[in-house]
Parts: C-alpha cells; structure tokens; sequence
C-alpha cells in the first residue's frame, strides 16, 4: 500500500534501511529506532523551517512562514512555554475523563455504520472513519459545523499543504491552493458570535476553555458509562450540534492564533484517524486478526501493534537548529533529517500479534517522543479498540480496496468489507 501511494519515496526508504542512519547530501534519512528516539528528544530541531511538519503548518494555517511572525503557533511549530500551555489545554481534553465523553460521539455512529454488515451489504471503512473523525472533531472543538465537511475540508487542507512541501520544481497554484483549503477550514470551525454577557474570552472553543463538551458534564463530573450514554444521543452530527451552538469560543492565549490551533487539530485528528483506522482493519482482514480482536483481554495489546505497523505518519520531516550527532552520525545546523516511524517501529520486521507483541516503548514510538509526542494517543487506541469490538462479531472479509494516492498520508480512498459468509 506505502509503495502503492508514494512509489518512489517509500522505494528509497526501503532501499536505505539497512543503516540505522544514512545520509544523502544535506538530508538524513533516519531508520533505527535508538536515532530516530535521538533525533526527536536530543537534537535541537527548527520547528518553523520549511519542508517540516511546523514548517508546512505555519504556511498553511497561520499565513506566515516567518517564525518571528504575530501569533502563539499552532503546537507543531512550537517550542517553550507557548508550547507547553496550548499542549496543556490539549492533553487535559483528551486525558482519560475526556476521551470517555468523547466516545458518546463515536458509538453511535459506529452502530450505526455498521449495521448493513447484519443483512450482507458492504461498509466503506473509509467513509465511516470520516464520519467519526469529524463528529470526534466537531464535539472536541465545540463547534457546530457539520462533522463530514470539516472531515472533508480536513483532509483537503492537509493534501494541500503536503503538495507545497513536496521535492522538485514548484507546483503552480499549489501555495494558493494550501492558502485557500486552509482558510476554508477555519472558518467551518469558526465559532458562531457569542453573546456579550458572561461568554468565555473569544478566540478558543469552549469546550478547551472549561473541560465541559458542548451540552455536557465538565471533566470530573459523574456521568453515564459510555455505552448508556451513547444510546441517548441523537445519530450522525446531531449529537454535536445538539449543543454546539451553545459554544461560545475560549479564551485568547495569543491573538489571532487560536482559528489556526483549533484548524491544526482537526487536520491531526482527522488524516491520522482516516489513514489508520481502515488499514488497521484491512490487516485484522487479510492476517485473520478477529479473534484477538473479540477477546477483552488481548484487544488492547491489538490495537497497540496495529498502530506500531500502520503508522498513520510514517515519515517527519524535521530540521537540526545546531550541529549534533543522531545514531553516531554528524549532523550540522540547517540538515534535513527524515525520520522513518515505521521503520524505527519495526513494523516492516514484526506483523502485529497480541500473543507476542513488541515492547511498549518501542509501539508508542508511532505517537513519537519527548515533549513533542503527540497527545492523541489515548484517543487513538480507545477509537480503534472500539472499531475492532464492533466489527470481530462479523469477522469482515475485504471485497473492494483503493489506494488514495492525493491523500495526505498513505491510505485508502476505498476500503469495502462485508461479514464473512
């Protein structure tokens, strides 16, 4: 599938693995898995140079690739106490109270979109992570948009952005394309104007100024077990909007930056979810997974080495801000340096397997590491860990698959199951 959607990259990262670092003119290509942890928790990286994820985020998100430039960044360009308090604000949202809230808007539809397995039809698993990715988005950000067009204007702004990024001469259009993609997204999730009395300080989501999802109870508060709550709330994207518009927006950490903030997790959350969710059940199809998936007990050692393999962002690009060394190999400041996951991961090595799985530091190197790991990792597992409950009692068989070769990370644009007869 990698070779299938980027032919040559993923070509010549197969053909330099067989180093733990290689190095090709200004640019590293980083395999093991002691550099890889290096290059990310030890080098000082440039979180604003173009070519890497902070790069191409502040291009597309905040309109500047000066890293001096107004604005508090938007987490992957960041660094410092900036940093810190927007990953703060984050992780508190998507700790353990908060991923449990954040269920009540994917069970449903997960319900829902699987139903046609009952009576013999197909499941796009595609389109069903999109749905859930936007309704997860929608409910996260309290925002009343319509969960599948943020999914889509998500995924739009995260191929174009990509496509900006890309080796070789510069593609025309393409910067006003990422510009406009961007923007288009930003004000989807824009929120509504608030009232001038007693409303939160403007420019983030309620919900991230108070713990408190739209028409829900705050973090802490007692609430129904997941599974009794979901049955409560309206299908589709009326759970979102049931109380998104009560959502007045948070409070300003750094003008002007929270729009492209509350953009940049809906492109993470979105693409990741998209890229990993139907790979991860192509392969519990096609290596005949089911069964660990059924079982409570080896379903979360499961989900752990699905994303250790898949590895929904196989490759990050990052920049050296000073000279150093990753894997024994000198690195001067301004190197490029990409940093293979899935190799780093072992998952071209080891297939996933619950009975004997890879060591846990070594799986959650997918999340990365250090202070920058991403903070979605406990969503990630709860997400998949309850599409793989659902979907094991019809132990589904693959009957259509595409490859989306425009995406912003190696997937699928078409991935069709039915329960096996």
């Amino acid at each position: 599938m990698y070779v299938r959607s980027h032919p040559l990259l993923f070509a010549l990262l197969a053909a330099t693995r067989g180093r733990p670092v290689r190095r090709l003119g200004g640019t590293l290509l980083v395999h093991g898995e002691a550099a890889y942890r290096e290059a990310l928790t030890r080098l000082p990286l440039d979180r604003t140079a173009a070519g890497t994820t902070g790069g191409a985020a502040r291009a597309a998100l905040s309109g500047s690739t000066d890293p001096d430039a107004g604005g508090g960044g938007v987490l992957f360009d960041q660094d410092g106490s900036g940093h810190r308090a927007d990953r703060r604000d984050l992780a508190e949202e998507l700790g353990a109270a908060g991923v449990a809230q954040l269920r009540t808007a994917w069970q449903p539809l997960l319900a829902r979109g699987l139903a046609p397995l009952v009576r013999g039809a197909e499941v796009d698993v595609v389109a069903l992570a999109r749905e859930l990715s936007g309704a997860v988005v929608c409910r996260l950000l309290g925002s009343d948009a319509d969960p599948a067009a943020v999914a889509t204007a998500a995924a739009a702004a995260a191929a174009a952005s990509v496509r900006t990024h890309l080796p070789g001469p510069p593609r025309p259009g393409a910067r006003a394309s990422a510009a406009r993609t961007a923007h288009a997204l930003q004000q989807l999730l824009a929120p509504a104007p608030a009232p001038a009395t007693d409303a939160p300080f403007a420019g983030r989501p309620a919900r991230i100024a108070s713990g408190r999802p739209p028409g829900g109870p705050a973090i802490g508060e007692s609430q129904a077990p997941p599974g009794e709550s979901a049955a409560a709330l309206p299908p589709s994207g009326d759970a979102a909007e049931s109380g998104g518009r009560r959502a007045a927006a948070g409070r300003p950490s750094r003008s002007g930056t929270d729009p492209a903030l509350a953009a940049m997790v809906a492109v993470a959350a979105v693409n990741t979810t998209v890229a990993a969710l139907p790979r991860a059940v192509a392969w519990c199809a096609d290596a005949g997974l089911w069964d660990q998936a059924a079982d409570p007990v080896l379903r979360p050692r499961l989900v752990d080495e699905l994303l250790r393999v898949t590895a929904a962002s196989p490759l990050l690009p990052r920049a050296a801000a000073a000279d150093g060394t990753v894997g024994g190999c000198p690195v001067r400041g301004g190197d490029r340096l990409l940093l293979v996951t899935r190799h780093a991961a072992q998952a071209h090595r080891r297939d996933p397997d619950a009975l004997a799985p890879a060591d846990p530091a070594r799986a959650h190197l997918v999340f990365g590491a250090g202070p920058h790991a991403c903070p979605g990792a406990r969503l990630a597992r709860a997400q998949l860990a309850d599409a793989l409950a659902a979907l094991a009692p019809y132990r589904p068989v693959v009957s259509r698959a595409r490859v989306d070769r425009r995406a912003a990370l190696p997937g699928w644009r078409v991935l069709t199951v039915k329960a096996a007869s």
